[in-house]
């Protein structure tokens, strides 16, 4: 069976590649060109790489043909319009391409990731955009499956490997507000498991998963955990939300700047669900987030 599989070369594709491969797939990858260095330790496992950009439809030009399942993971968590990479553009759109190229070239299997959060009247552009590519996904007649993960975690993230390394370079975290609000962050590999166990599951074809990680957490409390982890006790200094926003609203262009007005918004509404479904459907065992980042820092 042969996956086309886009993102391949983020965090968490090169982890579902790397489980796809382990579990005797064939899989084609969609690269965009100049980044194909990014998954090249691949190559000698007889991946298929094509270049390609969702955003650009006739790229995506007899792409898919022999393919069985398409799983698309392209996504961005924020945007620099100045160079064409928006929400709209990359997950709409981009969804919009994909799908009606799976159609044209005969794929049936379509799987999705979207986001936590993702509704109809999200506050953010990031959680309209998302859905608006579910529903794109719903409508288009393809056996599909979506999942909608929290905050993912692993050797590669840029969540919890952020905060250590301020721990470590500066042994103080800036928490935007009271730090109270919930997260459920989850293991990459519990996400990565879920996406290949759909490949070939018929009873989850059209349906929905909402992916957490087994315990929803204080901000404050995920900050104190990556302390234990590092030996390195959290200063965590609460910098009023009003206060944050301004700063980013006059940072957003610097891409070292590490939160948009958007991320704070859906930070400060918390961001949990019932986990139990997706770990029973897929027989999964769940990571604790102590358990999962003690692996890698």
């Amino acid at each position: 069976m042969k996956i086309f599989l886009t993102g391949s070369s983020g965090f968490v594709g090169k982890k579902i590649l790397h489980d796809l491969l382990n579990t005797a797939y064939n899989v084609r990858c969609l690269v965009r060109r100049g980044s194909e260095h990014k998954i090249a330790h691949f190559k000698d496992r007889g991946i298929d790489i094509v270049n390609g950009d969702i955003t650009d439809a006739g790229s995506l030009q007899d792409t898919l043909t022999g393919c069985d399942a398409v799983i698309n993971l392209v996504g961005i968590i924020r945007e620099f319009p100045g160079k064409g990479i928006t929400f709209e553009k990359m997950h709409f759109e981009g969804t919009t391409n994909l799908v009606h190229a799976a159609k044209s070239q005969g794929v049936k299997r379509f799987i999705q990731m979207s986001a936590l959060g993702a509704r109809h009247d999200g506050k953010t552009g990031y959680q309209q955009t998302k859905f608006r590519a579910e529903e794109c996904v719903r409508n288009s007649g393809l056996d599909y499956t979506i999942f909608r993960p929290s905050i993912i975690y692993g050797a590669e993230d840029k969540f919890v490997n952020l905060f250590a390394r301020m721990l470590k370079i500066q042994q103080f975290v800036p928490v935007v507000g009271n730090g109270k609000y919930l997260l459920q962050p989850v293991a990459v590999e519990n996400v990565s498991m879920g996406f290949v166990k759909a490949v070939e599951q018929k009873n989850a074809f059209g349906k929905t998963f909402d992916v957490g990680g087994p315990e929803k957490l204080e901000f404050d409390k995920i900050i104190d955990i990556i302390g234990e982890v590092t030996c390195l006790p959290p200063h965590k200094i609460h910098i009023p939300a009003k206060i944050m926003s301004f700063l980013a609203e006059m940072l957003d262009w610097l891409p070292s700047f590490p939160v948009t007005q958007d991320q704070i918004t859906m930070l400060l509404e918390g961001n949990i669900c019932n986990e139990k479904l997706f770990f029973r459907h897929f027989d999964l065992k769940p990571i604790s987030f102590k358990e999962g980042i003690s692996g890698y820092l």
